[in-house]
């Protein structure tokens, strides 16, 4: 029994058996990091950048979105969002204006040369997507993304 206790208690950082190649956040981080690195690579070949990308991608699937919309989707502080907003405004990627309902809210849509964009960014990443899940099937796919969204759910807002 002790020696089942002692394995399974080699991913948590606050046991005297814990090993950083069993903590599934040692794997996270580091999987983010690669993948991060790819993307950045790919990304800067045709002008833009990991922020950038996740607006874009984020209204492409929302069709518009508030600037704090975004940000929740993105993970990014408010502040960091708003400003990568307004550049991508400035470069015409996309365009804001004040929501119908509520003019403190500022809503953004995607323009053309942003739906451009994407398919640019799709053929500049997709060799990242492919790599990364070599040798995995569409299931597997499946329940990596569910288990990372059970533990994303766990976490809750800080």
């Amino acid at each position: 029994m002790t020696s089942v206790k002692k394995t399974a208690n080699r991913y948590d950082p606050g046991s005297e058996n814990f090993h950083k190649e069993d903590f599934p956040f040692y794997w996270l981080a580091m999987v983010h990091g690669r993948y991060s690195q790819y993307m950045e690579k790919a990304l800067k070949k045709i002008g833009l950048d990991i922020p950038r990308w996740r607006v874009l991608l984020i209204l492409k699937e929302n069709g518009q979105s508030s600037i704090s919309e975004i940000s929740t989707h993105a993970i990014a502080k408010l502040s960091t969002i708003t400003k990568t907003v307004y550049r991508m405004k400035e470069d015409g990627l996309v365009d804001t204006a004040p929501c119908e309902d509520d003019g403190r809210v500022t809503q953004v849509r995607i323009t053309p040369e942003g739906r451009a964009a994407i398919e640019r960014i799709q053929v500049a990443t997709r060799d990242v997507f492919k790599r990364s899940f070599t040798g995995m099937t569409e299931a597997q796919i499946q329940r990596l993304s569910r288990l990372l969204e059970t533990v994303f759910d766990n976490l809750g807002e800080p």
